[in-house]
């Protein structure tokens, strides 16, 4: 994890709202969402003040690490007692990105990829805790990394990939949980941190 002031390095995309046009998709872009001045910010305080933890996770038929660290927020009746209250940062973002999208979230899962060892291997998010075509608004600081798409049936469909840069915000709705998996591949690069929130509408248990 770096431990200097790496946010001269990172370069926010084109200030534009983008929707894909793909079977079964429900996808929309809105680059610059947060100014560069106010992403560094975000950044810096979140890298370092987040209590990142790493997790275990399933997969095949053992249990693994996995390549990433995490952070859990939101009210404990719904995201569950290991959930940390909301912090000034997180309200705030919370606030911004609800007056954007028009949708209101109780819950956010803060991801920390510290280097281009760290990803997420292909999946779609379960649906038991947000329900079917939920909306997932994600926000992205630090290391631009890609964010791809595949469709799970409809193989003669191109994957999707997508660069989210510094301050960048993806709003994931409808049928796309449901037809499509993502990824954060991992890089050879020397790449620096990337944080990424998952703002969610969560359903009581």
């Amino acid at each position: 994890m770096a431990l200097f002031d790496d946010t001269e390095m990172f370069t926010t995309g084109a200030s534009e709202r983008r929707t894909f046009d793909l079977p079964d998709m429900d996808l929309t872009l809105y680059g610059g969402f947060i100014p560069k001045e106010e992403a560094d910010h975000y950044y810096s305080t979140l890298l370092h003040t987040t209590p990142w933890q790493q997790y275990q996770m399933p997969m095949y038929d053992k249990i693994v690490t996995a390549p990433r660290m995490i952070a859990w927020y939101g009210e404990k009746d719904l995201a569950g007692k290991d959930a940390l209250p909301w912090t000034p940062e997180l309200t705030s973002l919370r606030k911004k990105v609800e007056e954007e999208t028009g949708i209101a979230f109780n819950a956010v899962l803060l991801n920390l990829y510290r280097s281009g060892s760290d990803s997420v291997a292909w999946h779609s998010d379960k649906e038991h805790r947000t329900g079917k075509n939920p909306s997932i608004a994600s926000v992205t600081f630090g290391q631009t990394r890609p964010f791809k798409f595949r469709h799970k049936t409809k193989k003669e469909v191109p994957q999707l990939e997508i660069p989210l840069h510094h301050g960048a915000l993806l709003l994931i709705s409808g049928s796309t949980y449901t037809f499509w998996e993502h990824q954060v591949p991992k890089s050879a690069k020397q790449l620096l941190p990337r944080i990424n929130l998952t703002f969610r509408k969560l359903k009581p248990a």
